[in-house]
């Protein structure tokens, strides 16, 4: 087991070092980086979102037990690292929601999606859980964060005002876009030329090798000098409480093995690049949040697999 376990998680940490090490001995430059992100993150992505939300059988995907089960777990954890930073760490209320947002926001993309297709396939079916949590992740978890510090911090927006921001964000979110764009064609089973469907699946096959790699280089921006403490709270809140809180759920609900295994591994990712950018965006907790990134990005190799044999040992 210890084998195969170490076959799906290591291949992915592998692809993110040769970025890392690329950026850092000079290879591949930042702007190099940023355009490789770009692709991912604005074309590759949102492609393989649209061929996977435009063909997968949403009542079975949207099962109300699976998205409580993550959602449930993202909330409690957003809320307890908001709390320990702002009660422990000696945080104002802005910054605590600022760092709090690391144990909220998951690297599905980046991390979660490669290594759940790693894990069970790339079929649409198996993955089908992943997509789901995938489609309504970035909506939910800004939603929460920007309503949380609008209200919270000294100097915020009226709520009228801080909708307008959610919805600006959510409809200049290219991936966003590509989830949209598979619903319609899903609902409306509309039949594509098999000429744009074939060209979708190239630029989509693309967008997880492209993804890890800029994901490494884009970690050599980072430090983990800054706040260790408690961003390792932060990473351990996202690593072992989210995925805990998620198994508990499902269990209770009895969901059946294989989508519980499917929800409880992108529970266990570690906090995604957006946690460092909702922090910047806000000016506050910016050096912690960058902490959070990379030292749970590292200490996920473990998590993850410990996941991963915890899953398929039960």
């Amino acid at each position: 087991m210890l084998s195969i376990i170490f076959d799906i998680v290591a291949p992915v940490f592998l692809v993110i070092g040769a970025g890392y090490l690329a950026v850092r001995r000079g290879l591949f430059s930042d702007n190099m980086v940023d355009g490789l992100m770009k692709f991912a993150i604005q074309f590759a992505v949102p492609c393989l979102l649209f061929a996977a939300t435009s063909t997968m059988d949403l009542g079975t995907a949207y099962d109300w037990r699976l998205m409580s089960a993550f959602y449930i777990g993202s909330t409690a954890s957003f809320t307890a690292a908001t709390l320990l930073a702002w009660k422990v760490f000696g945080r104002t209320p802005g910054e605590a929601v600022a760092v709090g947002f690391g144990a909220l926001f998951s690297n599905l993309v980046l991390l979660g999606l490669p290594i759940s297709e790693r894990a069970w396939g790339s079929d649409t079916a198996a993955m089908a859980p992943a997509y789901a949590i995938v489609s309504v992740h970035a909506p939910f978890c800004y939603l929460l964060g920007i309503t949380s510090m609008e209200l919270l911090r000294a100097d915020g927006r009226s709520l009228p005002e801080t909708a307008t921001v959610v919805a600006r964000a959510m409809f200049r979110n290219s991936l966003m876009i590509g989830i949209a764009l598979g619903f319609i064609v899903n609902v409306t089973q509309l039949s594509l030329p098999e000429a744009l469907v074939s060209s979708v699946d190239i630029v989509a096959r693309a967008a997880l090798p492209a993804a890890l790699f800029g994901l490494g280089g884009t970690l050599t921006r980072y430090s983990a000098k800054a706040s260790v403490g408690e961003a390792s709270t932060i990473s351990a809140i996202s690593l072992v409480v989210h995925p805990g809180i998620s198994f508990a759920i499902c269990h209770l609900l009895n969901v059946p093995d294989g989508p519980t295994s499917a929800v409880v591994l992108m529970a266990a990712m570690a906090p995604g690049v957006n946690a460092y950018l909702f922090a910047s965006m806000y000016q506050r907790g910016q050096s912690t949040a960058a902490s959070a990134v990379l030292l749970g990005t590292a200490a996920s190799i473990l998590s993850v697999s410990t996941w991963l044999w915890i899953l398929e040992s039960t």
